[in-house]
Parts: C-alpha cells; sequence; structure tokens
C-alpha cells in the first residue's frame, strides 16, 4: 500500500466527519431503529387484524390504512438523516392483496422461520402476477406496522460484493477475511449479522470505504489490485441500484468505524440517483432511514466536470435521453439539493452539456487510468464533493 504520507488529506478530512458528529451530539450505536421482537411483530400483527374483524362486524369493507410514501409533503429531510417521513403525515387506503402476505408474515414470525420475498411469490405467482407486487406489499406492511422490514422474518436476497480490509465472524463461527487476494464476498440472504454484531466482530484498520456502482468497474478495480495498491480499504459494489442488505452493510461499516465513504458511480443521472440512495435514501423506504442512510457518504467520480477537464473526447459520451433529462429535473428539485451547491453545480454542467458519461470513458486515457492515476489522485488530494 502507499505511504501514510497519501493518507493525510482522507485523515483530514475523517477528523471533520468526527467533529461533526460530535457537535450533533453523536449517533445512536446500531444507526437508528431498534429491531423488533417476534412478540411485537405478532402484537401488531394480531392488532391490524382485530380492526380488519371490527369492521366486517359493521358491514363495512376491510381496508389498511398506510402512511402515503408517494407525497413529498409527508417526505422531511434532515441532513444528518436523509430522507424520512414527517411525524404526522397523511395516509392511504388499500385493499390488495396485503392481508394474504400478512398472515404468512404471522407464521413465520410465530414459528421462528424465514422465508425470501421469491418464496412468498411463488406460494402463488399467478395471484400476485409479479414479483414487484409481492416487494410493494412487503414494504406497505413494514411500514404500516412500525418495524424493520427485516423484523417479518422474510429475508432479502443479496447481489451485494465486498472486498479489501474487513475481517468478520459469520453467524455460524466461521472467520472471514475480505482482504484475501482472492476473496470477494457476497452478501447472503439476510444482513442481520452485520446488525446485530458486538463491534468486536467487525474489524478493519480500512482508510475508506469505496462504493462502486456497477459489478463490472468492481470487478475491473479487482483485476487492477487497487485494493492492494491503495491498501488499507473496503470496496463495496451493489450492482446498480443497492439492495437493502448492501445498504445496511455500509451503514453498519459507518456506525462501527466512521471511516470516510465514498461513490464511484457514472456521470448520468441514473449513477446520481443510486449515489442519493445511498447517501439520503428513498421515498419508498423513508420510514426506514434511521437505519438505512449514510448522509457522510461523498462523491467521488465521476464528475460531470471530470469530462472536460481531462479533454474526454465527446466520440467517448453518450447524449442524455429524455427519460435522463427528466430524472436530472427531478433530482435538482429534491430539498436535499438546497445544502449540496457543488452538486447542483455538477448536474448543471451535464443538463447544459445534454451528454453523459460511463466510467469506462476513462479508458480512452489509458486502461488502467481509473485505478493508477485517477482515483489515486482524487484520494489523496481530495477531490471529492
Amino acid at each position: 500500500g502507499p505511504e501514510a504520507s497519501f493518507f493525510q488529506v482522507l485523515d483530514q478530512h475523517r477528523a471533520s466527519l468526527l467533529a461533526a458528529l460530535r457537535k450533533g451530539g453523536g449517533e445512536p450505536a446500531g444507526g437508528g431503529t431498534h429491531l423488533a421482537s417476534s412478540s411485537e411483530v405478532l402484537a401488531s400483527i394480531e392488532n391490524v387484524i382485530q380492526d380488519i374483524i371490527t369492521s366486517l362486524a359493521r358491514n363495512e369493507a376491510p381496508a389498511f390504512t398506510i402512511d402515503n410514501r408517494s407525497s413529498w409533503e409527508n417526505i422531511k429531510f434532515e441532513d444528518s438523516v436523509g430522507l424520512h417521513m414527517v411525524s404526522h403525515c397523511t395516509t392511504r387506503k388499500i385493499k390488495t392483496l396485503i392481508l394474504k402476505i400478512l398472515s404468512m408474515i404471522y407464521k413465520l414470525v410465530q414459528s421462528n422461520t424465514y422465508a425470501t420475498k421469491r418464496d412468498i411469490y411463488y406460494t402463488d405467482s399467478q395471484l400476485f402476477g409479479n414479483q414487484t407486487v409481492v416487494d410493494n406489499i412487503i414494504n406497505d406492511i413494514s411500514c404500516m406496522l412500525k418495524v424493520p422490514r427485516r423484523s417479518l422474518h422474510i429475508l432479502s436476497t443479496s447481489k451485494g460484493l465486498i472486498a479489501g480490509n474487513l475481517r468478520y465472524i459469520e453467524e455460524d463461527g466461521t472467520k472471514v477475511n475480505c482482504a484475501c487476494a482472492t476473496l470477494v464476498v457476497k452478501l447472503k440472504y439476510s444482513c442481520l449479522k452485520f446488525i446485530s454484531l458486538n463491534f468486536t466482530d467487525l474489524i478493519t484498520d480500512a482508510k475508506f470505504l469505496l462504493i462502486v456502482e456497477k459489478d463490472a468497474t468492481f470487478q475491473r478495480l479487482l483485476d487492477d489490485n487497487f485494493c492492494t495498491k491503495m491498501s488499507p480499504c473496503i470496496m463495496v459494489t451493489g450492482k446498480g441500484v443497492p439492495d437493502l442488505n448492501t445498504r445496511l452493510l455500509v451503514k453498519k461499516l459507518w456506525d462501527t468505524f466512521h471511516i470516510p465513504i465514498f461513490t464511484l458511480v457514472d456521470a448520468d443521472p441514473h449513477g446520481i440517483e443510486i449515489m442519493c440512495i445511498y447517501k439520503y435514501g428513498s421515498m419508498a423506504m423513508s420510514f426506514e432511514a434511521h437505519n438505512l442512510t449514510v448522509p457522510a457518504i461523498r462523491w467521488l467520480g465521476l464528475l460531470p466536470s471530470d469530462i472536460k477537464r481531462l479533454n474526454i473526447p465527446k466520440g467517448t459520451l453518450i447524449p442524455l435521453t429524455k427519460q435522463d433529462q427528466m430524472k436530472l429535473d427531478s433530482i435538482l428539485k429534491r430539498p436535499y439539493i438546497t445544502c449540496q451547491p457543488f452538486w447542483r453545480k455538477e448536474m448543471e454542467i451535464m443538463a447544459d452539456s445534454k451528454m453523459k458519461a460511463e466510467i469506462q470513458a476513462l479508458t480512452f486515457l489509458s486502461s488502467d487510468y481509473l485505478s493508477r492515476v485517477y482515483l489515486p489522485n482524487k484520494l489523496k488530494f481530495g477531490g471529492w464533493i
């Protein structure tokens, strides 16, 4: 790895993050809402069912009342938390397949067994229609019961990968060392272990954590021995839009070690959206923001301003589509952009040029430019926003 002086700016950045935490009173261990016990989940479900029985006794059509997460009026932004729901928000009533899935969750919690979302879908695929229907209902149930989704005994399949300077112990006692040169650890079905581990179970000397948007870029950095050259560090990818487990892991690493975290995404609206999910969360999961968001994350690259600065030729750029422009306009209107003037400037550069760029555009300069020049210089001289 590099000499200690290489990490001077990174160490200064970490010191400023820690100072900001102390000034704000710090963060609660574990990051937020406690995991609901099985008895609490069962009691919440029974209360919902009691309301349904009462409605039927009155000859009323039963309906489920759920906080409306599709309206910005119900979403509050705080720089220390991200997007989370206001305490008294408007609600909506739904009459869907929610009762069927609710009964399945009750049985899972009661018997202390687990199922994946895919398992639930295949119990009656014709009834549900598609997996998205099941996924949305599970999120609605979690919001309605006011318990974290992982307390429902429904496991999320994970696509995330992690490599670098991290050691931990699996639930079955297996010791995992992500620093092994050939080892890339795939996150498993459940990230419960990353939420419940004692601080002594997770060990790292990493100076920073790099979140990589795409699997192809992650694999390329591994091939270039980036983790070894920049050691000690950790690298994570959610392979695009991050799943729940990947977000839980990033949050756990931040809460435990408070090391600087950076994102490496494409210079396009989709990449910016993914970075926003890690940093500030999403409307759909705003009811669980305290467990998932890491506002301390910084945007390392690829910045739209880098395109001109590095003289990347136009032939390697891609015109913004109509959908890209709509996504960019949507992000620019979000409440957290007001406290991110440098982000706004970068997005305005993209909007003015009407062009976007993938990280792979850097290969025009050289095949290993990303790992050999771009990232080391960004990390050494503080090239993040």
